[in-house]
């Protein structure tokens, strides 16, 4: 495996780190606060000025940005430069509302280059590399984004985007790429079809598979290391602050995920009241964007920032172990999806794949843990029994279970919805 040496701002002090921090925070909250109506309305309401940030720590006066704000802007009401120096836009899916919308310099798309190929290269990505995209393509940040990155560290690229999953066993198996990037559920489908076809996932050349663009548990991490034989480490990163790239964990000590902070400067506040604190919501401020900067906003991903370890300026952040608005309330409990994944990973003859509904057939709400047995189980009632005991005695809540055959849950190319409410259609 050829060497890839840290780029200089891996081998910073932290010291060096947070001069080069508070200079570029300075910098985006000005540019902000001159080009963008809605930061400087915020910030005069707010009473602060650009010219009041003298510390990182003055950072927490300065308001928070929504992803509402980002809605009521669409769509170029945030770009901070004319339309006409934006090379290119992507937006979210907007099946919650109107998409939010970013837009990218030619130089925030050469930043985002550098940072993705900063986090191939920390994953164990190296030049010559083969690499499977199966992120998918288009107003998805994921695709683009780490097609641009894996080919700055110098590596080729198949850009297969989502979908297909017989095609992508064929090309994992024919063009044998040592690194794929794909969202985990997805790269379970493509596990079960290696299965489905007889082939052996663990005969293949990959080494490396990079994660992200949604919450996955340790435990699935081992299914994917020992289904596939490869390293599984995680991504992170959101389009409205620049796409994937964002934070990497790396593959030597897989312990967390390394915030590029020479571009994104992290905070983690309570949910609830907005105050800082040790563990919560994490926080972003972009430092070097230019078409979109961000100024501390709210990712509704829930963490903990810890100190670096394998890159020991930039500071972890925990794996994601949820998001505030993917937070169940059931009978006063609160229940996070990855909780029930960690429980059904552990129950034998159960797939990874599973779905929560929640209903209210009379006063009260119901959930109901929906999971497709793994081919050839038969000991259904049992394995349904066991795993809503678990889920009884580690999150604290009952719930009904209901053991379904393999494949009949939908599956996603891009990420897995968990969660179907209908409370409002059975209460």
């Amino acid at each position: 495996m050829q060497d890839a040496m840290p780029d200089r701002a891996e081998r910073m002090s932290r010291d060096e780190l947070q001069a080069l921090q508070l200079e570029r925070l300075q910098w985006t909250l000005q540019h902000a606060y001159d080009n963008v109506p809605l930061y400087r309305r915020k910030f005069d309401e707010a009473g602060v000025h650009p010219n009041d940030c003298k510390s990182l720590e003055d950072l927490a006066n300065f308001p928070f940005t929504t992803k509402d704000d980002l809605r009521e802007q669409y769509p170029f009401g945030m770009f901070a430069v004319p339309r006409e120096q934006v090379v290119r836009v992507h937006a979210s899916s907007g099946t919650t509302g109107k998409p939010t919308v970013v837009g990218y310099t030619r130089a925030d798309i050469d930043t985002w280059a550098e940072v993705m190929a900063r986090s191939i290269r920390a994953a164990g990505g190296r030049p010559g590399d083969i690499v499977h995209v199966a992120y998918g393509y288009g107003l998805f940040t994921g695709g683009l984004g780490a097609h641009y990155g894996a080919e700055r560290l110098g590596c080729t690229v198949v850009p297969v985007s989502g979908g297909m999953t017989p095609r992508q066993v064929q090309l994992i198996v024919d063009f044998q790429p040592s690194v794929i990037m794909v969202t985990p559920s997805y790269m379970l489908a493509i596990l079960d079809e290696f299965e489905r076809q007889g082939l052996d996932p663990r005969g293949t050349a990959l080494r490396v598979g990079v994660f992200g663009a949604e919450p996955w548990t340790e435990e699935m991490r081992r299914e994917i290391e020992e289904r596939f034989g490869i390293d599984a480490v995680d991504i992170y990163g959101l389009s409205e602050v620049i796409g994937p790239g964002v934070a990497q964990e790396c593959v030597e000590t897989k312990d967390g995920l390394h915030i590029w902070e020479d571009h994104f400067y992290p905070e983690t506040v309570d949910p609830f009241t907005g105050e800082p604190a040790p563990s919560g919501e994490l926080v972003f401020t972009s430092l070097t964007k230019q078409a979109m900067p961000v100024i501390r906003y709210r990712t509704r991903d829930l963490t903990e920032l810890l100190p670096g370890t394998a890159r020991p300026a930039f500071r972890r952040m925990r794996k994601v172990t949820g998001r505030t608005d993917d937070m169940i309330i059931l009978r006063g409990v609160n229940v996070f999806p990855t909780q029930i994944e960690e429980l059904v990973l552990r129950t034998p003859g159960l797939s990874p794949h599973f779905q929560l509904q929640l209903t209210r057939p009379e006063r009260l709400d119901v959930m109901t843990v929906r999971v497709e047995a793994r081919p050839g189980f038969e000991a259904r009632e049992q394995a349904a029994g066991s795993l809503a005991r678990a889920i009884k005695d580690t999150v604290g809540v009952s719930v009904e279970v209901e053991i379904v055959d393999p494949e009949t849950l939908e599956r996603s190319v891009g990420k897995l919805k968990r969660v179907v409410d209908r409370r409002a259609t059975t209460g």
